[in-house]
């Protein structure tokens, strides 16, 4: 995620929201589509079932929310009880890693149990902003990933500006995380892809690839091969165009499809299937193995 850094507010009004500028109507396709990964405790309270159904018309079908902080893991367990569409997370964004300690460890353990929670994240290392010391976000992202490992749960990863320090502390666990996870919003380097995907973790994928100054991320989608490839907006940042400038939602999922079907020289539909099943195997396994 782009963070929201504390004290700052949430969304704005859905007036403020739509604004007046007429843009090219959200794209519907015929394929289901999951988020898997968006920050849906960012809405304020009356916009939280509108912005559901908003996604639901452009053909979402699930949406992950993900937790970030101390302060937003039992949230996130409660927006999951809030809507049957919705599921989440639970983990210490990098940002947030001072915070970490045995008490929040300890609730991110007991709130996996909960039924509508799938993955360990948003977990890992952000050496752009530096909002905690180094050494602590290494110590959170390793403590995370242990608790991953021993509860058989995949992660979600957050790397900006670590590339290193990520590919390291990921090799070190790697034996352990049998089910491994995705890194999101992807925008490291080609030796971590090359890293990641040869580990068999898969890449997350926003609006970011919409923006004109993104060529090294549409490599990196060109890379990635088509059974490793997620979804997501990370709303209610990153809005893809041609919606950019506003706060986004899971609804404009369907331009993230769009243009990386194009990268991908693909009919939308068909990505779109590759993509939902990706999400299905590595977030609900279960639901594969009953079907």
């Amino acid at each position: 995620m782009l963070y929201n850094a504390p004290g700052t507010s949430r969304l704005g009004s859905l007036q403020e929201f739509m604004g007046k500028q007429k843009r090219r109507d959200i794209p519907r396709f015929n394929t289901a589509i999951i988020e898997t990964h968006c920050h849906l405790d960012y809405f304020d309270d009356d916009q939280f079932a509108a912005a559901i159904e908003r996604a639901v018309a452009s053909g979402i079908e699930k949406l992950i929310t993900i937790a970030v902080s101390p302060d937003n893991l039992s949230t996130v367990v409660s927006l999951t009880e809030a809507d049957p569409r919705v599921w989440g997370t639970q983990g210490i964004h990098p940002h947030e890693a001072s915070g970490f300690c045995d008490r929040v460890a300890d609730l991110i353990v007991a709130n996996l149990s909960h039924p509508r929670i799938l993955a360990v994240g948003e977990i890992g290392l952000d050496y752009y902003y530096d909002h905690t010391d180094r050494a602590s976000q290494r110590e959170a992202f390793r403590a995370q990933l242990a608790i991953a490992a021993s509860h058989d749960y995949p992660v979600v990863i957050h790397s900006r500006e670590a590339d290193e320090d990520t590919r390291a502390i990921l090799g070190e666990f790697l034996p352990d995380l049998s089910r491994r996870g995705v890194i999101h919003s992807f925008t490291s380097g080609q030796a971590l892809a090359e890293f990641c995907l040869d580990a068999g973790f898969m890449l997350g994928f926003n609006g970011i690839v919409t923006f004109n100054s993104a060529q090294n991320v549409r490599d990196i989608v060109a890379m990635t091969p088509l059974e490793q490839l997620l979804l997501e907006t990370d709303s209610p940042y990153l809005t893809p165009v041609p919606y950019r400038g506003r706060p986004n939602e899971p609804c404009y999922l369907p331009f993230v499809a769009e243009k990386i079907a194009a990268i991908k020289a693909l009919p939308t539909e068909a990505l779109l299937r590759q993509t939902y099943d990706n999400s299905q195997r590595l977030f609900f396994p279960t639901t594969i193995a009953e079907s």
